[in-house]
């Protein structure tokens, strides 16, 4: 093991212990208790919400706000590149996106351009806290596990379709792959409770076969084995600590899954129900089968899905070497399934009543890790002052100072571009930068949820934005 390797191991340690103290923690208190009276709740513009996820750090420049392009050259100072891939027009005049991406820029007059996001230093720049920190609003450690933005939605709002999880989570595993303890982390309800943490599906081509009873089981078999189980968690022992509310959300979480298994509305998960066309409109890979599973799944009543290319360290958008052939094939992976899914939700008439949200947990720079002055750790893999080979092609290193987020529908302006970064390097957020409070106040004031409301956890407010002071962006709503 590498000097860094150690270094970065004991980071993710130091992490986990942090966050089963606080799963522990959770797991013994009594039930949270709604303090919505307090505030009023905004008028919904969306009814549903699906995150696309583009896990590991989206480079923007390479992306959604293209910058300075310099074409591969051998001995090429690093300091003149800063984006990849040249600029091409959008269906929104004088607004260019990153070659590769194609597709999505004929959607882009459907959508909002954010490209003033902004991230917090948080010292070591580790992929684990920087997800946790979207997904939860808040940063880890905390005394009490933090709920997930998609659980908040599924207490706050609850299922639009009784049968249908309101919270579904597509395409991550959560074994077997690097730092799968750190993405159970945020993957959950929190202290909300089991019932609302996620329906997690990592394959979308095998979603039918989990929302199907096991073979030769018939229906009445299966609901004996559920009371059989049912009856042994209400006669737990002593040596479970859980609390009776935790308990008893995790019935509730059961009870859910057989109403689901035993409905007809399943078909939803299964997308040999779609035509041969349709499937190849979206199949580039796991991600664009997440995107047609989304669509089916938002057709039939969830509430809030997230779909993600998938986190797995050094792969994918976690471009620490080989940057730009990994973003050419990424961005094979997302632009068609995307584009298709707004064009669809758009035919379909759900768009207008669907947030899309494209993010990512930060962007990236060839130079800088964090932003200018930041003691954090330079994690690139391939440190170089000149180009040498195509491997140093490419945004590596971790960047939190501008970061691009694209909403489509749910309310949100058409053909909008909202925040501005610097042209030369550092790309820093010039004009009105979001950071993550203000983008989930945004997201939850479209689903009807004020930033303000809060529960009670052991005496105490936790908002669904941290402290409460989160701001929506009004300047993005139509």
């Amino acid at each position: 093991m590498t000097e860094f390797e150690a270094y970065e191991s004991e980071s993710r340690r130091r992490f986990l212990q942090q966050i089963s103290t606080a799963a522990a923690a959770t797991a013994a208190m009594g039930a949270p208790q709604l303090l919505a009276d307090e505030v009023e709740q905004p008028k919904p513009t969306a009814d549903a919400c699906i995150i696309l996820w583009m896990a590991g750090g989206m480079a923007a420049p390479e992306t959604f706000d293209p910058k300075h392009y310099e074409p591969f050259q051998k001995g090429l100072d690093v300091h003149e590149i800063i984006s990849t891939f040249p600029g091409i027009d959008t269906a929104i005049s004088g607004v260019q996106i990153s070659e590769g991406l194609e597709n999505v820029a004929q959607v882009m007059d459907r959508a909002t351009l954010i490209r003033s996001a902004v991230q917090p230093d948080l010292g070591n720049i580790l992929h684990s806290r920087h997800q946790y920190h979207w997904h939860t609003g808040y940063v880890p450690p905390q005394t009490v596990a933090a709920p997930h933005i998609g659980a908040w939605m599924a207490r706050l709002l609850g299922p639009r379709n009784e049968v249908i999880p309101p919270f579904i989570n597509i395409g991550q595993r959560l074994e077997g792959v690097g730092e799968s303890e750190e993405l159970k982390a945020f993957t959950t309800g929190g202290f909300l409770g089991t019932e609302f943490g996620p329906f997690n599906l990592p394959y979308p081509e095998e979603a039918a076969r989990s929302v199907r009873p096991p073979k030769g089981m018939t229906a009445a078999r299966f609901r004996r084995r559920y009371e059989v189980l049912k009856k042994m968690i209400e006669s737990r022992g002593d040596e479970d600590h859980r609390s009776d509310y935790h308990i008893h959300s995790s019935l509730r979480s059961l009870e859910n899954a057989h109403k689901l298994l035993s409905s007809k509305d399943r078909i939803a998960f299964d997308l040999t129900e779609e035509s041969e066309e349709v499937v190849k409109k979206y199949d580039t890979g796991r991600f664009g089968r997440g995107c047609l599973l989304a669509r089916r799944l938002v057709e039939a009543g969830a509430r809030f899905i997230e779909v993600t290319t998938e986190y797995v360290p050094f792969l994918h958008f976690d471009t620490h070497e080989n940057g730009h052939a990994t973003l050419a094939r990424m961005k094979s992976e997302i632009d068609r399934p995307i584009a298709q899914l707004i064009l669809d939700l758009e035919e379909r008439n759900l768009l207008d009543r669907t947030l899309v949200v494209i993010a990512s947990e930060f962007s990236r720079d060839m130079i800088i890790e964090g932003v200018p002055g930041s003691s954090a750790r330079d994690q690139s893999r391939a440190r170089t002052d000149t180009l040498q080979e195509m491997k140093h092609y490419g945004l590596h290193r971790h960047f939190t100072g501008g970061t691009s987020v694209v909403m489509f529908g749910g309310g949100v302006k058409q053909g909008f571009v909202y925040g501005k970064t610097a042209d030369k390097r550092p790309c820093l957020a010039i004009e009105n930068p979001v950071p993550i409070s203000d983008m989930h106040a945004t997201i939850f004031t479209a689903m009807g949820i004020s930033p303000r409301t809060s529960m009670d956890v052991e005496r105490r407010p936790f908002y669904v934005t941290e402290d409460g002071e989160g701001k929506a962006v009004t300047a993005l709503f139509s």
